[in-house]
């Protein structure tokens, strides 16, 4: 990049067709993130399983599905394969992937303690914070006028969106020690996305996606000692369990790496917010809940953020 990192606006070096493309991608894969809180809510219902064993399914599915795709991907380009695994990037893997387990448990525990409406909020709310400050400080990622207008619209709309149909009495709880766990989550999150940025740089996407997810399984593994696995309900569970490991995890984190490659890490915390927009409108669809005044204010503000995201034009090249 020239004039080196510190010297570049958010979008510059991104073409606009890069940029367009990205969002997309990372649009895609946040709507499927979106579908996990509905698919949950049918496995409590049917399924006896912990969330633990659920992430970790998630997981186990996901990443020999990522392996397999990054293994073909290269057939799939003429005589271009992705650029070789860096050995110097070995320590960023084992963070990715730590990352995306710690995810895992320290949100589906944090839900345990504080309810879904708060471990949200603070997890999702705080990711797109939580990058953009790491992206400054660890990829000289500067945030554009209309990025940090997009910025504070995206994260009070989601506040909204979140609280907006929930009296204070469903969003109590044991909140102290919920709520850390919910803001380890989040911070997980962004771990996980300015590191993989970091390494998209010399690596190709599915083979980032692979590795995350097989060493995050491997990662969760031991937490598997303290769940529950009756084995009627994980036969009732399998599809499932293989939706959520197909769709909302390998296809759309490999969508989300792809994504990433195209935009800043900022911006992409930022669209991932489309995330809660999608189970709100599953929730009002499907489910029959409503999202109140409140919530419909920021389900509004939260498409204005996103759309005016979509205007943030990258500086042309000199």
């Amino acid at each position: 990049m020239a004039g080196g990192p510190s010297a570049a606006l958010l979008c510059v070096s991104y073409t606009t067709r890069a940029m367009r493309l990205g969002l997309l991608f990372i649009g895609l894969a946040a709507i499927s993130w979106g579908t996990t809180g509905a698919t949950m809510t049918v496995l409590a219902r049917d399924a006896d399983l912990g969330p633990l064993l659920v992430g970790w399914a998630r997981l186990a599915v996901a990443a020999p599905c990522l392996v397999i795709m990054a293994a073909a991907a290269p057939r799939l380009r003429a005589r271009r394969g992705p650029p070789p695994l860096a050995a110097s990037d070995a320590a960023a893997y084992a963070l990715l992937g730590l990352a995306m387990a710690a995810y895992q448990v320290c949100y589906f525990r944090a839900v345990t303690l504080t309810g879904v409406a708060v471990a949200a909020l603070l997890a999702i709310c705080s990711a797109p914070l939580m990058i953009a400050m790491l992206a400054a400080l660890v990829l000289g990622e500067r945030i554009e006028p209309v990025v940090k207008v997009s910025l504070g619209m995206a994260v009070v709309g989601t506040a909204l969106l979140v609280l907006g149909p929930r009296a204070v009495g469903e969003i109590a709880g044991r909140f102290g020690a919920g709520a850390l766990l919910a803001l380890g989550a989040g911070l997980s999150y962004a771990v996980y996305t300015v590191t993989a940025k970091r390494v998209l740089s010399r690596t190709a996407p599915l083979s980032v996606a692979a590795i995350t997810f097989g060493l995050a399984a491997l990662f969760l593994a031991p937490a598997l000692a303290l769940e529950r696995a009756p084995g009627h309900d994980l036969i009732r569970a399998a599809p499932l369990l293989l939706y959520l490991g197909l769709g909302p995890t390998a296809i759309a984190y490999a969508l989300f790496t792809s994504g990433l490659k195209r935009v800043p890490a900022t911006v992409a915390g930022i669209m991932g917010l489309l995330e809660p927009l999608t189970a709100a409108t599953l929730g009002v669809a499907v489910f029959g809940e409503s999202l109140g005044t409140a919530g419909a204010v920021g389900a509004a503000l939260l498409i204005a953020a996103l759309v005016l995201l979509t205007t943030c034009r990258p500086e042309p090249r000199h």
